[in-house]
């Protein structure tokens, strides 16, 4: 797991250096007290959400090994590490009465982390338990056990490497503040949706732990967009 753990590791590390450069270069709106109390919340929600839905994507694992703590704190999704994080930020915000959007810096750095990351798992193999199952199409990819299987970290990788540019050009047009967070979570997560179902994974009602989530979170999205275009079409007071 060399390969995966050091990918890991490199994820986080670009991830910060492009986040860090895009604040340099672009200019921040958001003071720098609120903007380090956004990033502590982000990281504490998505450590703790992150291991929940990796919890609940196999109930059956879960219950028969809550005493191993090999295994509870082992696994995390990204999936529930970007939703915990939302919550967290969300919380806090309310908190220390930020209303303003502060998500758009971290669009492109999520890409890009993401992208390198899911590298390291390619690399771990199926094994990591991020492959998807035996397929007989032309995608099929040899993990090193003489099976072809759908490689769903390379999917993740073509398809965040397509995102990247159409966040960088919302960022670079005229756009309102977090429409290039809204565009980075919708499209993931409705990529994510899609995929999952290329894995063998437990589901309850014909969807895994991950579509629930990503189903779910769309659906807050779906409303939140519904407000703002309500919003902006009621007529101003005199």
């Amino acid at each position: 797991m060399i390969p995966h753990a050091l990918f890991e590791t490199l994820s986080y590390t670009v991830g910060f250096a492009v986040y860090r450069f895009l604040r340099s270069r672009a200019g921040d709106a958001i003071p720098d007290s609120t903007r380090w109390s956004v990033i502590a919340a982000a990281a504490a929600g998505a450590a703790v959400g992150s291991k929940v839905l990796f919890w609940f994507e196999d109930p059956v694992a879960t219950l028969a090994l809550s005493r191993n703590p090999a295994y509870l704190m082992g696994g995390k999704t990204i999936v529930g590490g970007l939703i915990g994080g939302l919550i967290a930020v969300e919380w806090t915000k309310r908190v220390i009465g930020e209303s303003r959007s502060t998500g758009d810096l971290f669009a492109l750095p999520l890409c890009a982390g993401i992208a390198i990351g899911r590298i390291g798992c390619w690399l771990a193999g199926p094994e990591d338990h991020t492959w998807g199952r035996a397929t007989a199409s032309v995608l099929g990819v040899d993990g090193g056990d003489g099976v072809l299987r759908h490689c769903l970290p390379l999917y993740e990788v073509a398809f965040l490497g397509g995102l990247m540019p159409i966040i960088y050009r919302v960022r670079q047009g005229a756009h309102r503040s977090g429409d290039a967070f809204r565009l980075f979570m919708i499209g993931y997560l409705s990529f994510r949706l899609a995929i999952e179902g290329l894995k063998d994974t437990a589901t309850v009602g014909g969807l895994t732990a991950i579509q629930w989530a990503c189903a779910a979170t769309l659906l807050y999205y779906a409303a939140a967009i519904r407000r703002r275009a309500s919003a902006s079409l009621q007529p101003e007071k005199a």
